[in-house]
């Protein structure tokens, strides 16, 4: 193995690594050398210089951004560029002490420039211009800067919510995939992260301007020291050398760090548009002509005034003058432009009919009234998306397939606070909602009365009453069952999706069943449909299970019971049945979840005879008894729930699916069972009787 791998190429590690990679480890190795590494004076000057560029890089980039995200890595940049100031601060401060005495230039041409040039050679001047630009940088930029950055990334976290419910809703409606849904989530989350981030680092630039204080007073006391001890050098001399070169020093780091705040408010500062901060700030200052006229006349006063430097002040007054002139120019401009675009063109031939003017119906549709519209826009983070959303998605877990998209639009035509919800185009739920004001629904047993709007609860018609935000509390402790519009607009939407489930379920939707149940069960699903079955068929039983509540989840067994006796027999009614007696289990459990026993409504056995003789005979029942059935029924479910107890008829297994017929036509909450589909571990016990008094 030794001698094969002197023949196998030796792998350059460094190569596989990108320099990109390599960059952001080098600088830091680099900032950190300069505070032990001793530095030449050339090397000084080349390294302040390029702190100067990169500060105003940082500066330029930061102007020209238009969304913070553009320049999500300013916190990074910010504590790289502090770092490589206090290094060269920490590289300088040797040089001045160490060769301060040779001259100005002893630590480099750039800060003997700024010593000399900039405060004229004056260290007093040059002590106030030092002190001035650290007040400016640590007193007004900065904290004003971290004080905007705090706010907003606390403001950040306090709207993620909302904002990720707008990102669902949209993806729910199906305004945006997927892919733009994943996109936005993490531009939102990063947005949060920028924020924090930038919160944290602004404490950097405050520590900077403080070290940097400390480090001229350090320098002038060092360099006093140093001067006159070792190398016999007067006070005034020492004073004059060490102080000019500790300016020099000082002001060659502030005023990047200056330029570099300064960008960090304009980040943190900036409002998300499309357009960066000077395009802001031209187009919304220097826009309207009224403003620059009265600036004008403002200006032109002044001027007047004896004393005041007229010229200077005629001068602005006629620029601002020339402005606004040229501003209401403009403006006639757009709007001789604009008429004349809004001239009404010759009226074009009309085109014929195509089959692009043929509007298909939406599956499922809700219409709402204009003030209703804040609800369901995603702009203005309505809570009902979402709401609508988790419906849906509830539904689909429950009943065993998913329901259509719901296209929302708003209607002028219904009153304000009102909506619609439709199937196939035709209406299925009307009623109406406030937002802002709560729903107090009343369960039967409340210990009070509420001032508000008297109306019916739309999903299960129970009284209620709209009640302001003041009386929450108090309908609380009343006893009242308290919901915002959003619940009950999604709740009414929930209560008729289950109620007309059976329509929902096309064609399409039981391929799509099939189709998922294939991926496991694929010799199941080809030996029902279609060798045993139609699609039509098998549509026809599922249908007539949701019709009657029942959830068409466990596909699996419905088809092994459709397997079973679809050979033998044909007529979905009787393969309906078959199935209904394979989900015995689930039906009970559905209704008489932990009981063992289940107290039910029954039929009295006089009754019983008579309607099994009626269905052997004419297959009808006579008028006479049909009416005296319904009202027995409706008062025996009326003392049946009354003791809290589930509105469930059990019956002969051969009456069931006629009586399921006549009693929901009235009673669309009773729910018809046969005794064959109860299972035998499970207690029946007929605590009400129709026909017994």
């Amino acid at each position: 193995m030794k001698a094969l791998s002197h023949y196998l190429p030796r792998r350059n590690w460094m190569a596989d690594v990108p320099m990109k990679v390599l960059a952001g480890p080098l600088l830091i190795i680099m900032i950190l050398s300069m505070m032990i590494l001793p530095l030449p004076p050339f090397a000084l000057d080349l390294l302040f210089t390029f702190n100067i560029a990169l500060a105003v890089m940082v500066l330029l980039v930061s102007m020209f951004t238009q969304k913070p995200l553009d320049f999500a890595a300013f916190p990074a940049v910010l504590l790289f560029t502090t770092l490589l100031r206090l290094s060269l601060n920490v590289a300088s401060t040797r040089v001045v002490l160490m060769e301060g005495h040779q001259g100005g230039d002893a630590a480099g041409k750039v800060i003997e420039a700024f010593g000399q040039f900039l405060v004229g050679g004056n260290f007093a001047v040059g002590l106030v211009v030092f002190m001035i630009l650290v007040i400016i940088n640590f007193m007004v930029i900065t904290k004003g800067a971290g004080r905007i950055a705090e706010v907003g990334a606390r403001f950040m976290l306090d709207a993620m919510p909302g904002k990720q419910m707008a990102i669902d809703a949209d993806l729910n409606a199906g305004l945006i995939g997927e892919d733009e849904a994943r996109t936005r989530r993490a531009d939102v989350s990063q947005e949060a992260d920028f924020y924090g981030s930038m919160d944290g680092a602004s404490k950097f630039v405050r520590g900077d301007a403080m070290a940097g204080l400390v480090i001229m007073v350090v320098n002038i006391i060092g360099g006093l020291l140093i001067g006159m001890l070792q190398h016999d050098m007067s006070f005034g001399s020492a004073a004059r050398t060490y102080v000019l070169l500790t300016i020099g020093d000082g002001l060659v780091a502030q005023i990047p760090a200056l330029v570099i705040s300064t960008a960090a408010g304009v980040t943190v500062s900036r409002v998300t548009t499309d357009q960066d901060v000077g395009q802001q700030m031209i187009s919304q200052l220097f826009v309207n002509p009224q403003v620059m006229v009265l600036a004008a006349g403002v200006m032109g006063l002044l001027g007047l005034v004896p004393g005041m430097p007229n010229l200077v002040f005629l001068i602005f007054t006629a620029l601002l003058g020339g402005l606004a002139w040229w501003l209401m120019r403009q403006k006639e401009r757009q709007l001789v432009e604009e008429e004349t675009r809004a001239a009404p063109p010759p009226a074009p031939e009309a085109p014929e009919a195509s089959w692009e003017d043929v509007q298909l119906v939406d599956t499922l549709g809700l219409e709402v009234g204009h003030r209703l519209i804040p609800m369901v826009d995603a702009q203005q983070q309505g809570e009902l998306l979402g709401r609508i959303k988790s419906v849906r998605k509830k539904f689909a877990q429950e009943v065993g397939f998913l329901p259509p998209v719901v296209h929302i639009r708003d209607n002028l035509e219904l009153s304000p606070n009102a909506y619609t919800l439709s199937l196939k185009g035709a209406e299925i739920g009307r009623a109406e909602a406030f937002p802002g004001r709560w729903l107090a629904i009343d369960p039967g047993q409340v210990s009070g009365e509420l001032q508000g709007t008297p109306t019916q609860d739309p999903a299960f018609g129970l009284p209620a009453v709209w009640i302001d935000t003041q009386q929450r509390e108090h309908a609380q402790v009343y006893g009242y069952t308290v919901v915002d519009a959003s619940t009950v607009v999604a709740t009414h939407l929930n209560h008729l999706l289950h109620r007309h489930a059976a329509e929902m379920l096309g064609r399409q939707e039981v391929q799509k069943l099939l189709d998922k149940l294939g991926e496991e069960q694929k010799g199941l699903v080809e030996e029902v449909v279609p060798k045993a079955i139609s699609l039509t068929v098998l549509q026809r039983i599922l249908q007539a299970l949701l019709e009657e509540e029942v959830s068409i989840r466990d596909l699996r067994t419905i088809l092994d019971a459709l397997a079973e006796h679809a050979p033998q027999q044909q007529d979905p009614g009787e393969l309906t049945a078959a199935v209904r007696l394979a989900l015995g289990r689930a039906i009970t459990q559905q209704w008489f979840a932990g009981h063992e026993t289940l107290n039910v409504i029954g039929l009295d056995a006089q009754l019983e005879q008579v309607l099994s003789q009626a269905m052997n005979g004419s297959g009808a029942l006579e008028p006479g008894l049909a009416d005296t059935l319904m009202q027995q029924a409706e008062q025996a479910v009326q003392r049946h729930e009354a003791s809290g107890e589930p509105p469930v008829l059990v019956v002969q297994h051969a009456l069931r699916p006629v009586l399921a017929r006549f009693l929901r036509r009235r009673l669309r909450h009773l729910v018809v069972m046969s005794q064959a589909e109860i299972p035998d571990d499970r207690t029946l016990r007929v605590t009400t009787l129709i026909g017994g008094q």
